[in-house]
This record gives C-alpha cells, structure tokens and sequence, in this order.
C-alpha cells in the first residue's frame, strides 16, 4: 500500500511527510567504484567460448581412438588406408565451424534481448546494462522487472515481490524500505526502487543466473539417445578389437603391416563419430536460422522439446493480442455524472508509475485530473484483479475507487452483469470502476463497492494468430487458451481467431483442485479465464500428470511460473524480464507467428537425425558382426581401411549431411534409441551376414590365385549395394533430389570401378565375371530380405 502527500491541510494534527526522492549515485562516484572493481561484473554468457567449443568437438573419446588409429596407419600402409584420418578432421573442422556460428548468433541476440535496469544517477532515471551496475546504485524497479542484484529496498510503493525462484514460496512478499530483495526474484505488482548491496559474483543468484543462461547442447532425449547407444557401441567395440588383432596377427599370410591394416580396417567403421559431430550440426545450424528469424533459443534442447510438444497454453494478452488496448466506449451506470467519471478515471491512470495496457488506454483516452490528488493507492495484482486508489478531490473530498473486473467486484446478482456479458460475448474487454467506502487495506475493500461506469476496451488482435493456431491445428497440437481476464471475452477473441473448440469456455475459477480432475477439465476445454497465476502452474501440471508435453507462452509476470514449469516456455521479446530470464526460447520480434518456424525447425533436427542415425547404426552392427565372423573363421579381415572409408563416405558420410538438413515435418516421437535400434540391428546383420557369405565363397573360389584383392573387391561391392539399398530405404518419401542423391553416390562408386587409377588408389578390381555378378545377386537378395524384415518389424514393433 502506498501512501502519498495530499498537503498537510488533510490532516492538521498528524501530517503525511513528503518522501524525499532519493538522487542515487553521481557520475564521479560510479567512476570511482567502477575503478575499485565495485561492479556487477558476473560473466553472463549465451554460449559456450571458442576454446569450449574446440575443446569438445576435438578432445573426445572416439577421436582419441581413431587419432591412435591414424597415426599407425601413416606408419604401416599407403596414405590412401589413412583417408578416414582427414575424414575425422574435416568432420571435426565442420562441427567447430558451425557451433562457432551459431555463438555468434546466439550472442548478438542475447545482446539484442538483453534487459537494461534503470538507475538513477544524478537525479536521473538511466537504462544501462546489468554489467554496469556497480556497488551503491539506487535502482528502480516497477511489475515484471527482475531483481538483478541484492539490495536494500529504499522506496517501496504497494511494492510485491515474488521470491519463489529462490525459495520455493509462490506467496509475494510485500516489500517496505529497509527490507533485503535478493537478485532472481522479480516484482508482481507495485513498485519502488533499492539499492544494490552485494554486486557481481557475490549477488545471492548470480552463479544461479550464470549457469542458467548459459549454451546448453545436452540434456535432451535426443542427445541422451546417442550418449547411450555410444555407450553400448563402446561395451561392444573394446572385446572385438582385441579378438580382431589376435586373430589378424595369428593369421598374417600376407604379411604383418597388410594384417595391421586389416585390423585397423576392422576397428575404424565401429565408430560411428560423424552421428554426434552431424547432431551438433544440425542443433547448430538450427540456432542460425532461428537467429535469422529473431527468435533466441536460449537452450538448445528447446528446439528439439518444442517439436516434442502436443498441448500449447497461450495467454491471450500478448500472444493472441497485441500489447495495446483503445477505450472503445465508457457506459454509466446509475446516472453517473460522465465529467465526474473521467476525472476519476484519469486520476486512477495517473496514480499508477507503471500502467498496464489496460491502465494505459484509460491514461490516453482521460487525461489526468489536475485538481485531483492521490493519497493511498493499491496496484493492480493478477491475483486480485483489480487496482485502487484514495484521491482527495479540489474542494477537499475524500474519496475511493477500484477498477478492475466486474465480475470479482460486483455480486453474482447483479444486474449490470448480463450488460457485461454481452459485451465480453463481442471480444470487449470490460473494466468496472466503482466507488468503495472502506479503506483499501482493508481485506474486504470490495465490498459493497458502489458501481459507477463501464470502461469498454477493444483489443488489438494479432495479424499472424489465426495462421498460427491454424497451423497447430493441423500438425495436432492442442492449443489451450488461459487467461486471466472473462473467459466468455477469451472465447470471443479464440473464435475470432478460427480456435477449435473455442466456444468451450471456462471459468477458472470453478476448475477442480484436484490434479487429476483438473486434468480431465483441461482436457475437455479449450479457453479458460478468470485464471490466476497460480492456477497457471497447477494447470501445467495437471497436463503433464496426463502425459502431455507442454509448452507456454506469455509475456507478463503472471506467467513467470507457468513458464519456469512447463516443458517449454516461450516468452516474447517485449515481455517482463522475469518472463524472458526464465523460458528456453525468446520471440524476440514478438511475432508469434514465429512459433511454427521453432516447432517445424525442431521437427527437422529430431527426424533427421533419427533418420540417419541408422546409417551409422547400421555401419557400426555390420562392422562388430564382421569383426567377430572373422574372429571366429580365422581368415583375414576382407577390408583395408580405404575400402570402408569409400563405402562410409558414399552410403553414409556425404548422404548423412543433406538428409540431416533436409526439410522434415514428420510430428517427433518418443523412444529415440528403440525406434534407431529396431532398423539398425536387423539390417546391419543383415548387411555383415551377406557380406561375410560372399567374401566366403569369393576366397573359395579364388583359392590358389593369391588374389585377396579380388576376393576383397567382391565383398565391397556386396556391401556397398546392401548399404546403398538402406540408403534408399532411408531417404523415403523420394523427392527429385532425394533421387538425384542416392543416384549421384551409385555413380561414384561406379567411377572407381571403371577409372584405372582410382581402382589401383582403393585397390578395387573385379576379376572375371562370376564373382561380380554373384556378388549383385548376394546384395539382391539381401537387398529384399532387407526390405521384408524392415516391413515386419514395422508391424511387430510399431513405433
């Protein structure tokens, strides 16, 4: 509650003291302790640096081996067997590249939305850079604002501070001058100002605000799907190496550096290294082209949690509306006098420092009164729904007002109410202002309010909402529309808009409390209204107990919890700091058109990459299976290191990257492991049975030739005809280039066989004609038992 100085005639024996307005720092003195370090210098960084980026796309497990593996085949073989060496280096030169790139993005947005406090100095309001902050700064904070450092309240006015970000209690705390904030919280209603205490690393969030804001590329299924299928590759790759090197140093007929080859050869394709450098790519480039479209993704899993996301909550002001309202109409009630209301109104819109939109129409459409002075005022709170005010008027009256919802401050009774439905039934947001006789203290101020006008706002929809929540629609995704004010006002503006289900409205306020029946209330509606903030939270909440995945946008403080809960939060660009500190992706140019670029954007990165994980899936079952074949029958391993490097480079490698960044609106699912297992498994064994068959009947068929290049050259060519017909399984549904693409790699590999010197660089050369062609019909038949086993585990394992 704040009280202010109506002149001391009011009240002749106990006197309102006149707060002295406090100047706040000189520029000499924030010099000074700029020098002395006195700054809030807390490194906030939206991206890991330079060094980290090198650091972990160059010093990894599996470069560590295939670095090992290089090195010995520059010592033992012809450079053409160290080809995979550069491969890895240029894979790894890429992913540096690309993450670079998208730092740079990342960076200039995260400037770009970056909030700036106002302090003041020298008796001056200024907006600076948190950075700036230094020690001793007075600075001033109105609702939505987060604290960005501990401090000292020093003016306080109604000022409520939500700390539940810290300490778990969703209850605002009303703040007095002398009071401790500390940095994470943010302001509710009211305002004030305080003075910074503790600055920089020693602020009580500042690590807290750090880590929260900085690059993430983890901690998605995604990434936690490929970090355990390398594990179980590891588990497998370590006990077939060594059996390979035993074996290939027992059985060394064609000498000891081609056995070394062949066992390097064996161990190379386990690996599937490109899977976690072409991810990192993806995530990468995704980051820059949402970059282009003003959207920061503040952690990148968002991108691919929101493709993930089937129910969206929306919040109507701010997302399907814009910011700004008009006064549309005022409607007396009871024969009020009309220029006695809009001095009201206007005296109401000038006691707020920091109007909301709804405030600011009245402030544009009724200019203060000037013989109107407030004493007492109440700010305006989500949770009550209305604000108040005590003004002392020209000839010494005293009165007080509320505005705010009609439907909290009169009776359920109440006449005006059907007036007020018809007006909400219309998309009009419908404010009530109402004389009160009790002291805005009081708990009960309400009550017994006397109405006086309706104040009729029109509101300012969005161009893009409609083609936006169509497009939601139609990829299945529920959107839920949850807001604070009427729900009968909600629904009009939804089914202006073209919402589904649009005209199922309901009142929050007689939602159930239990989870589960909330949950099926959800369910069942569309557009609910009369909201509050932390019925936001337990509505969020209530979907995921139904297993939803859940995204929520908003712009105003109301929502901070909501967002910090859902699986998603969305927050746009011209929100309140707190809402922008705490949701993944920002709408920088609060278009929430920009949404479906986000979900379409996550949805090619989660597809892609399901899509060639099995690539490289498929490479490294076929290699163990070898491996182990070769193990057991005692014969050389049918690869040197070229060969594989080919095979890779034309049925994975060079594939792999268009189809990873090829356009993909498949919905994401869940089980990113089983789904890439069930495909790789099957045809990998598949692919190294027919392989090892053919390399088999080639060696007896060349038996006494001494031609292991022949029977070498038969066995590639089977594995690569099996690899290109997964290939082709996998880059289904076929476009033009999709076709031009598998169609480029077959003639590749057709040119090796046909160039003279690029047979004797790969050591590729079919001999007679028997062999090649049984070798076609080797991958022939492989190819439609492929193509059978593929369809039925498509019918025992669906997805």
């Amino acid at each position: 509650m704040t009280h202010i100085d109506a002149g001391a005639e009011l009240d002749p024996v106990h006197p309102i003291p006149v707060p002295a307005r406090a100047t706040g720092l000189t520029a000499a003195e924030v010099a000074e302790r700029t020098a002395r370090g006195e700054v809030n210098d807390v490194p906030v960084r939206s991206s890991r640096s330079l060094t980290e980026i090198v650091r972990a796309n160059v010093f990894t497990r599996f470069n560590a081996i295939i670095g090992v593996l290089w090195i010995i085949m520059l010592a033992v073989a012809p450079i053409q067997d160290s080809l995979f060496g550069f491969v890895i280096i240029a894979n790894t030169g890429i992913g540096i590249i690309q993450e670079w790139r998208a730092k740079k993005t990342l960076d200039s947005l995260a400037v770009i939305g970056e909030a700036k406090p106002t302090v003041r100095r020298d008796g001056a309001a200024v907006a600076v850079s948190t950075s700036e902050i230094v020690l001793g700064d007075l600075i001033e904070i109105g609702p939505g604002d987060k604290i960005v450092v501990d401090g000292s309240c020093a003016e306080a006015d109604g000022l409520e501070i939500d700390e539940s970000l810290l300490t778990g209690e969703a209850d605002p705390v009303v703040k007095k001058p002398g009071d401790e904030v500390m940095s994470g919280s943010f302001v509710v209603a009211g305002g004030g100002a305080f003075t910074a205490t503790k600055v920089g690393r020693e602020a009580y969030a500042a690590q807290l605000a750090e880590e929260a804001s900085r690059f993430t590329l983890v901690h998605s299924e995604l990434r936690t799907g490929i970090s355990t299928i390398l594990k179980y590759v590891q588990w497998m790759m370590i006990p077939t190496a060594i059996g390979l090197v035993i074996s290939q140093l027992v059985v060394k007929e064609h000498g000891f550096k081609d056995s070394i080859a062949r066992t390097v050869g064996g161990i190379v394709p386990m690996v599937p290294e490109g899977l976690v450098l072409l991810t990192s790519v993806a995530f990468a480039i995704g980051v820059i082209r949402l970059g282009r479209k003003q959207c920061l993704v503040q952690e990148l899993p968002a991108i691919e949690g929101l493709a993930r996301v089937d129910t969206v909550c929306l919040d109507k002001t701010g997302t399907l509306t814009e910011g700004g309202m008009d006064v549309a109409d005022l409607r007396l009630l009871d024969g009020a006098d009309e220029t006695y209301v809009r001095k009201a109104l206007g005296a109401l819109g000038e006691s707020d420092p920091r109007p909301n939109a709804s405030l600011q129409a009245i402030v544009d459409a009724y200019p203060d009164s000037v013989d109107w002075r407030c004493t007492e005022a109440l700010p305006f709170s989500s949770a009550r729904k209305y604000s108040g005010a005590s003004f002392s008027e020209g000839d010494g009256t005293v009165s007080t007002w509320l505005l705010g919802a009609p439907d909290v401050l009169l009776p359920p009774a109440d006449p005006a109410l059907d007036e007020i439905d018809e007006l909400n039934r219309q998309g009009l947001r419908v404010l009530l202002l109402a004389r009160v006789t009790r002291d805005l203290e009081d708990p009960g101020v309400r009550e017994g309010a006397e109405p006086t006008a309706l104040v009729v706002l029109e509101q300012r929809l969005r161009p893009d909402a409609a083609d936006t929540l169509r497009y939601f629609a139609e990829q299945n995704v529920r959107a839920k529309v949850i807001s604070g004010d009427n729900a009968v006002s909600v629904g009009a503006v939804a089914g202006k808009l073209g919402l589904p289900g649009a005209e199922n409205t309901v009142d929050a306020r007689t939602l159930p409390t239990d989870r589960s029946e909330m949950a099926d209330a959800l369910d069942a509606g569309t557009v609910f209204g009369r909201v509050t903030p932390q019925q936001k939270r337990d509505m969020v909440a209530a979907l995921q107990s139904h297993d939803h995945t859940v995204a929520m946008t908003g712009d105003g403080v109301n929502d901070v919890l909501a967002l910090k809960d859902a699986d998603i939060g969305v927050s746009m660009g011209s929100g309140s700091e707190a809402t922008r500190a705490v949701a993944q992706i920002v709408l920088l140019d609060n278009s929430f058109a920009t949404l479906p670029s986000v979900v379409a954007e996550g949805r090619r990165v989660i597809g892609n990459i399901t899509r060639v994980a099995t690539l490289f899936l498929v490479k490294t079952v076929y290699s163990v299976l070898l491996a182990l074949l070769v193990v057991c029958f005692q014969v050389e391993y049918p690869f040197l290191p070229r060969h594989l490097t080919l095979l890779s480079t034309l049925t994975i490698g060079v594939p792999a990257f268009f189809l990873a960044l090829a356009p993909n609106k498949e919905r994401a699912k869940p089980h990113f492991v089983r789904r890439v297992m069930r495909y790789a498994i099957p045809g990998g064994v598949l692919a190294g049975l027919a392989t090892f068959v053919m390399y088999m009947v080639a060696r007896h068929y060349y038996t006494g030739s001494g031609s292991l290049g022949a029977e070498t050259s038969s066995a590639t060519l089977t594995l690569f005809l099996i690899s290109m017909w997964v290939l082709a399984i996998i880059a289904r549904p076929y476009t033009w280039w999709r076709i031009a693409l598998v169609a480029a790699m077959g003639g590749a590999f057709l040119l090796v066989l046909v160039v003279p010197w690029l047979q004797d660089f790969f050591a590729l050369k079919l001999v007679g004609a028997v062999m090649p062609w049984t070798a076609v019909g080797v991958a022939a038949v492989a190819a439609a038992a492929l193509e059978f086993l593929w369809k039925w585990v498509d019918r025992r394992f669906p997805a």
